[in-house]
């Protein structure tokens, strides 16, 4: 039987997720070791570095069990890796977008724009100049979400992301688009146009 994991959020259960889940967590910054975890069918909650199967997420030199078994060493690629390096300062500028079916959009704008300087670009969508990070920013704006509510945050500046509550297939997806390089764009198809 697979191993599952619940996470317990500020009161509020998300999961249950595997490993690879619990791992793609860890990369994001999304699951510290202090989180609070259940394993499937414990109802117990402790930090999740006190979970022997979960423990080496937060070793210094953690590889997935993949990459152990690899023959060279390899590198795990997060979404915004290839600038990681690139220093920036001052605030992020960021997208935010929203899908409110459980919860109220105006105390999700309120938190909005407590975060810094925010404009409303659609019914559900702002932009934000703050200098907080992406996972700052979406961790406290989860905490206005209800089950049903989903959020999406793109950094432009320090080319990240971070999303919440779209499933297991869709978080995997994502995570597998953004961890790949972009392909190069070719630029538009020229015609040839027959001058007469």
């Amino acid at each position: 039987m697979t191993q599952s994991w619940t996470i317990n959020a500020g009161g509020r259960l998300y999961g249950p997720y595997n490993l690879k889940q619990m791992e793609g967590f860890r990369a994001e910054n999304r699951l510290a070791h202090h989180s609070l975890v259940s394993r499937a069918g414990e109802g117990q909650f402790r930090p999740a570095a006190e979970h022997p199967e979960l423990r080496a997420l937060f070793q210094p030199a953690a590889r997935s069990p993949e990459a152990a078994g690899a023959s060279e060493p390899t590198v795990a690629r997060r979404f915004g890796s290839h600038s990681e390096s690139k220093v920036t300062n001052g605030p992020g500028h960021f997208v935010i977008v929203s899908d409110m079916k459980s919860g109220s959009i105006p105390l999700l704008e309120e938190a909005i724009h407590s975060l810094g300087q925010a404009h409303r670009l659609g019914p559900q969508a702002w932009v934000l100049s703050a200098a907080a990070s992406v996972n700052v920013i979406r961790n406290k704006l989860i905490e206005k979400l209800g089950k049903l509510d989903t959020l999406f945050i793109v950094d432009a500046v320090h080319d990240k992301a971070a999303w919440f509550n779209f499933g297991p297939e869709t978080d995997t997806r994502i995570r597998k688009m953004w961890s790949r390089p972009a392909p190069k764009y070719a630029g538009p198809e020229r015609r040839k146009v027959k001058r007469g």
